[in-house]
């Protein structure tokens, strides 16, 4: 498929740097305000809900900030230091008409006010996000579904940019099934995992594989740039921010490699900040305070499978836990002596179709015993720390469903998501009976979430744009919609006010829904971000909740104002 620029930012890129007196500068009207202005259309309309970045000249954050219902913005003083800053701007549908860019001088305020015109198509295009283009492009719900996993690695826009026909697609199709979900544009692995958790590979489960990548193909091919030079249906998008959700400081920090994918991103009582990469054995850890960031080598259990760690995870002493993939082990890093402990799969269990994806030591001192999940077979494993001795549970008989998370109570029960139904399990960490409860609606596919300190397993419903909590004492759900068109929450996390969080693959927007009152929050992030794992920071008065940019090398803070 065509490479898009990989690291445009969606909005306006600046690339001229403008002085203060070429700015018109003038003493900002906000008192604290190192830098302020008015966005404007160009015929001068307020706009709200832009947002507007800045980022100084050899930085590694960038802030931004989202303008109010008078089209005003404003950067705190003690977030931007003296220098340089180069500006964008994120509205869908609009870009800057001039570059723009200013000089931060000491104890100075400083206005910048920018215009924004209509964007062309071919900008539009690049603003759209993933929701977006599933929002736009013509098709049956199924038709979509069949590409809805594209995203993992790369954004829609790159496969709508092709010309492919349907004879050159079904290639594409074939070349990219060979790579695996660690892979994107800049790092690419095989995928040589044979999943068995559906049985056996038939002819004619080969057959119904081959039929679908067909209609897939064709499906590509009428909505792609086959046909003509530009699309052939109207974009649709979603509303800019506007009350609560303009009220908002993003920083981004960038990582140090464009390699790294921060799948999971952690925070510990300190405040620092842990992240794996997903398609290299790195951990690291960035102190937002000072700006340090500081990463160590994973150890590698088998040297010819696929590097990368997927799910990260905290015990009750904040020793950082991590289920290793193709592997085939699980690791612990002992944040004291920062050396890692490796626990690999007992070799009874061990084959070339076993992926360790997910694991859980959040209670483990309860019985000493940490839970696992085998993606490659869709079955659950425990091992005792102690003993090294591994345990095998299978929910399903063949053809099995996709188990995706696991999670464990206060009892240290393990409780599992089946990411290819509509279920959560439970099996008693005692007596290995296992329990399932059916969410309210069906074919939902519950991926990812947590349990709180009421042993509530909070789950994101990655077919919808719901979440739910399940109450293990009254055995019932509740779901709240999040109120965004294909949204496909992916990770929801819940906060020391009972607060929830939902991220996903698709909108660039963390939703923030107080289940009280049902109110929901849709803050959008200033650039294409990918977010897996949902997670946040209680230590403020105002919970931060902080998220990764898996394809974009950089990790995402957001603070409410309120």
């Amino acid at each position: 498929m065509l490479r898009r620029g990989f690291g445009r930012k969606l909005g306006a890129s600046i690339a001229v740097i403008l002085f203060l007196q070429g700015l018109g500068s003038a003493q900002a009207q906000t008192t604290g305000a190192a830098l302020s202005g008015l966005v404007s259309s160009l015929d001068g309309e307020p706009m709200e809900g832009v947002l507007v970045s800045a980022k100084r000249a050899g930085a590694i954050i960038t802030t931004t900030v989202v303008t109010d219902p008078q089209g005003r913005y404003q950067f705190p003083s003690a977030r931007l230091e003296p220098g340089k800053y180069t500006m964008r701007i994120r509205a869908v549908g609009y870009a800057l008409e001039n570059p723009a860019a200013v000089e931060i001088q000491p104890q100075k305020s400083t206005s910048v006010d920018l215009k924004l015109r209509k964007a062309s198509t071919d900008e539009m295009a690049t603003q759209l996000t993933n929701s977006e283009w599933l929002m736009s492009i013509p098709g049956t719900e199924a038709q979509k579904a069949s590409i809805r996993g594209c995203n993992h690695c790369h954004t829609y826009e790159r496969i709508m940019r092709t010309q492919y026909d349907v004879e050159a697609l079904m290639g594409v199709l074939q070349r990219m099934s060979q790579h695996a979900p660690s892979s994107f544009p800049l790092m690419l692995q095989p995928n040589p995992l044979k999943r068995m958790g559906g049985g056996p590979m038939t002819p004619e489960r080969q057959a119904q594989l081959q039929q679908a990548r067909q209609q897939q193909a064709q499906y590509l091919s009428s909505i792609n740039l086959n046909k003509g030079p530009t699309w052939s249906y109207p974009f649709k998008t979603l509303p800019r921010p506007s009350g609560k959700a303009t009220r908002v400081i993003y920083t981004e920090y960038d990582l140090p490699a464009r390699t790294r994918q921060p799948h999971d991103v952690i925070v510990d009582s300190q405040g620092l900040v842990w992240y794996a990469s997903f398609g290299e054995q790195i951990l690291g850890r960035l102190n937002p305070k000072t700006l340090q960031i500081k990463e160590w080598a994973i150890p590698v259990n088998k040297p010819t499978r696929n590097k990368g760690v997927l799910d990260l995870q905290f015990d009750e002493d904040e020793n950082l836990w991590m289920g290793n993939g193709l592997q085939n082990a699980i690791q612990k890093f002992d944040r004291k002596t920062e050396k890692f402990v490796t626990f690999p799969l007992a070799k009874e269990f061990d084959a070339d179709h076993v992926e360790l994806l997910f694991m859980n030591p959040k209670n483990h001192k309860v019985d000493g015993k940490v839970w696992v999940n085998n993606n490659g077979e869709w079955t659950l494993l425990r091992v005792d720390i102690a003993s090294g001795k591994w345990e095998r549970f299978e929910p399903f008989t063949f053809p099995r469903p996709n188990i995706y998370q696991v999670l464990s109570d206060s009892k240290n029960n393990g409780w599992f998501t089946v990411f290819g139904r509509e279920h959560i399990g439970r099996i008693d960490a005692k007596t290995g009976e296992i329990k399932l409860f059916e969410t309210p609606m069906k074919d939902t596919a519950p991926r990812r979430g947590m349990i709180d300190k009421q042993d509530r397993l909070w789950v994101a419903l990655n077919k919808t744009d719901h979440v739910a909590m399940f109450d293990p004492k009254t055995e019932k759900f509740q779901t709240w919609s999040l109120g965004i068109p294909q949204y496909y929450a992916y990770d929801v996390w819940s906060d020391k006010n009972g607060e929830a969080w939902a991220s996903t693959e698709y909108a660039d927007r963390v939703v923030r829904l107080n289940p009280k009152t049902g109110e929901i929050t849709p803050y959008l992030l200033p650039n294409e971000t990918n977010m897996r794992r949902s997670y946040g920071d209680n230590s403020s008065k105002v919970v931060n909740f902080w998220v990764g940019a898996t394809h974009t090398a950089s990790i995402i803070r957001l603070e409410p104002l309120e």
